[in-house]
Order: C-alpha cells, then structure tokens, then sequence
C-alpha cells in the first residue's frame, strides 16, 4: 500500500484546511555543515519538498485544536539531526505552553549519523520536552508509521499516552538492515511489525491513516475530561429496596458465580457511549484477565482498569502481567487527572509457580499503593466476585459501590474454611462469620452504595449494567467536581478508620 509523505499525513488527519505551520528554517549543527553533507541535504529538501525530517504545526480535528508533529521519511530517512531535533522541542514546547494535545507521527530510520554523537544525545532533550508535555496533564498520542526505528523509536515514538501502529509498518529499536551488516545474519522474520507489537501489548492498535482523525477525536473526547468537567447530572435511584446486613451472605456469593452473570463488557457495551480498549502495558505484557479502557459513561469521561470475568479461568487466572497492566491506567489517570474506574470481577488472582516469579505479591503490592495515593478522583464496582488479593489491588478508591450480590473475602469462602475448619464444607457458614456481602459491607463502612438486583442480575442484566453505568456517571461527575486534596484526605480517612 502507498506511504503517506508527512504533508499528506497532516491533511488525512486535520480538518481541511485547518492546518498552520509553525516551521522556521532550520538552525545549523554545532561546528557547521560539510560540503559533501550540505549538498545531501539539498538533494534531500529536492526530493522530499521540504526543508528538514521534521514538520510542526497546529489544526483542528473535530472542530477541537491540536498540535501536531510528523517524521519525513523521503528527508535522510527521517534521520533526527540538530535541526530537526530543535524543531521539535520548540514545538512541544509551545504545544505545552498553549495547553493543546499533541500528536506525534514518526517515521525515522533514527539518528542522524552525518552528525554524530551530538544529533544522538538530542534525543534527551526531545524525550525532555515529551515528559514535561505530560506533566502538564496534556495528552501525547503517537502514531507509529512504517518505519520507525532507532532513537525515534528508542525516545519520542515510545512516550506517547496511547500508541497505535500503521499496518504492515516496520516498528524496532535496532534496523533490520543494520542488524544483518553487524551480525552476518537476518533478523527474524514479523517480530518489527506493528501486528506483532500489538500482540504483545507494546501498541494499542494498528489502523489505517484514514482512520486516525476519527479514533483521535474519540481519545480526546475522553482524555481532555480533567479540562472539561461536565454539568451535574441527577442521582438516580438505583438502591435495592431493603438492605439487610444479616441476610444469606453464601446465597449471594451463588448468584455472583452464575456463569449467565454480566461481567465488565456487558457493562462498556452496554452502559458506555464511548469505548476505547487498550492494550497491555506498554512495555511487553498483557493478561486477558484484565480489560483497560478509555470510556464515557453518559458525559462522565474515565479510564476503566475490569477485571474480565470470562477470560479468568483455571487457563488463565489474573496473572501480575494484569496487575503491571492495572498499573499502567492507573499512571494515566494520575498524569490526566482523569476519573478512573476500577471493576472487581474475580475469583482470585493466580496461584501458581509462574506468577509467584512473575512477582504477583509485589504487583499485588503496588497496584494497592498506587491506588490508594492516585491524585484522581476514582471509583470501585465489586460487580462479583471479589476475591483475594486480586480484588484488594483494585479496591481502596474515594468511593466504592457495590452490586447487591457483590462481595469481597481475603479468600475463597471455601479456602477460608479449609484454613479454620480443616475443610471446605462450612464455606457457607465462613462467609456468613466473615461480613463479606454486600449489606455488611455496607454496614462497615467498606462499600458506600448497593446497586440492585432484581432480583439477580444473570436474569435482567441489561437492565443491570445500565443501572451500574448511571450511577457511575452519577458518582464521577460528582467527585471531578471536588477537590483533590478533600477527596484523597476522606479516602485516606476510611481505611485509616475501618474496624476502629
């Protein structure tokens, strides 16, 4: 398939018309140009029309502002030199300073090798300016096009807040070409291909370019949400009709294992407006146990960390890469200061000689501490099953509901019980001992609203998860509109006080 040149690449992507340079001429590398190196860059700025690898600017998408900066691959292969590195600082920089989004749409070979050492280390300087782009809680979307490699790929290709690929595009760190000339050898074969780096949750997606305008406005609609806050919407009455913390705790934890049971799909496909998976953690794992989203639940904007009920299984149990993938949504809220949901939806997490090296206490560990200091206002649904130490990760957030047949165990009742009674036969009379449905965790302070069930939600659960998304959207829109310091002190407060 044809490859967009960066211009072309632009006029895809923004509003027509729309765009703006903000390109000045390039500035000259430390020590001045070789004539032999002068006249490649003529020949280059002949062939590719313009001035450097490099072009920045700003348009519209959507109607919303944006800045943008692409790779010209037809320019030295895209090479990142001293001008087109000083380029691109300047226009992160004003992108941060104007408080607009950016774009990025690299295509690079790496390092421009005519300049040596110096053009390498202003990859510090552009990976500077993405990083305090972000600290301004200003959203960073990569488009990775064929090919990426090298440096570009090594510094600002990697940084991005939601990375998608071109398909069949050349995507690694070390060019295959280089590799076969250092090494005597070919790379293997569909390893630096965009499909494969999706494989293995290191992109978010491969789409077309075509496709790029429509999939960044949906990003933006749900990541600009901190600088949006929506209106207040009404609460809706979603409770049961009776609460009672004495009721049948095993009768609940039934219902909850009912294999009909909506999980957390059912409640994006259904309860959402707006759905955005995303993939893995970014840095070469992902557990289908776990789904991370982006997501609009009416106008409430929120990243979305679900445990996926129907792809935990005896297979596939929720693993530390989940956790590390759990984590990852978590940094994006916090960079974002955007709302996020957390859905406990789990018979526990593995137990087993490859997730005890895979470090799953630790992850266990710090998905807790994350989430219990996150800077962002956030939510818990207990949609289940909550068990272990897999529901703990997800649990401590400013406010947490519960669906009436939820519930929440340090283990299984059945392994509680085989712990104090020598058997699991009195599971039902541990559960009940133990407080661990939804009424008295209510009554304990541990769950501060019960959407209901009627009577069970495997017999109704459309009906269901629209109730739990209506009063997600209730409860987001009410704490973006809190301040961050009262949210986390009455957060810290409720388990600083639990059992006292």
């Amino acid at each position: 398939m044809p490859r967009l040149n960066a211009h072309e690449l632009v006029d895809i992507v923004l509003d027509e018309g729309s765009f703006l340079s903000w390109d000045t001429t390039p500035v000259q590398p430390a020590g001045g140009i070789s004539d032999a190196y002068a006249a490649e860059l003529e020949a280059a700025a002949e062939k590719s029309g313009v001035d450097e690898s490099i072009i920045t600017g700003e348009g519209t998408i959507a109607g919303r502002r944006v800045a943008v900066i692409a790779g010209e691959f037809r320019f030295l292969a895209g090479s990142i030199g001293v001008a087109a590195a000083e380029r691109l600082v300047d226009a992160i920089e004003r992108a941060t300073l104007e408080g607009l989004p950016l774009l990025a749409g690299p295509a690079s070979g790496g390092t421009r090798m005519q300049e040596g050492t110096i053009a390498f280390l202003s990859m510090v300087k552009i990976t500077n300016a993405v990083v305090a782009h972000r600290k301004a809680g200003l959203p960073y979307l990569v488009y990775l096009r064929h090919p990426t490699t090298g440096g570009v790929f090594a510094s600002w290709g990697s940084l991005g807040h939601v990375t998608v690929a071109e398909p069949g595009s050349l995507i690694g760190f070390l060019g295959p070409r280089v590799f076969e000339a250092i090494y005597g050898e070919k790379f293997p074969e569909n390893v630096q291909t965009g499909e494969n780096l999706h494989k293995m949750g290191i992109v978010d997606a491969v789409i077309g370019p075509e496709r790029i305008a429509g999939t960044v406005s949906r990003v933006l609609d749900v990541l600009m949400g901190a600088q949006e806050v929506p209106s207040r919407v009404p609460n809706p009455d979603t409770a049961p009709d009776t609460v009672d913390p004495n009721s049948d705790a095993w009768a609940a934890i039934t219902s909850s294992r009912r294999p009909e049971r909506p999980g957390v799909r059912d409640l994006l496909r259904t309860a959402a407006n707006t759905v955005l998976p995303l993939n893995g953690t970014g840095e070469g794992e992902k557990d289908p146990g776990l789904l991370l989203a982006l997501a609009k639940f009416g106008s409430a904007p929120c990243i979305v960390l679900g445990q996926d009920r129907f792809r935990q299984d005896s297979r596939a149990p929720l693993g530390p890469a989940a956790l590390r993938e759990a984590r990852r949504g978590m940094r994006l809220a916090a960079e974002l200061h955007l709302p996020l949901v957390t859905v406990i939806d789990t018979p526990g997490a593995a137990l087993s000689k490859e997730a005890e090296e895979g470090g799953i206490a630790g992850e266990i560990a710090r998905s807790l501490a994350d989430l219990a200091n996150l800077d962002a206002p956030s939510v818990s649904v207990i949609l289940g099953e909550g068990s272990g130490g897999g529901a703990l990760a997800l649990i401590p957030t400013d406010r947490v509901l519960s669906a009436e047949h939820g519930w929440l165990s340090p283990l299984p009742p059945e392994g509680a019980s085989a712990i104090v009674h020598r058997t699991t036969d009195r599971a039902a009379e541990m559960a009940q001992s133990q407080g661990v449905h939804a009424p008295m965790l209510q009554a304990n302070g541990v769950v501060d609203r019960i959407i209901a069930e009627h009577p069970d939600a495997s017999d109704e659960p459309l009906d269901f998860v629209a109730r739990v998304g209506a009063t997600l959207e209730f409860e987001l829109i009410s704490l973006m509109r809190e301040p961050s310091a009262r949210r986390l002190a009455r957060r810290m407060d409720r388990y600083r006080g639990l059992g006292i």
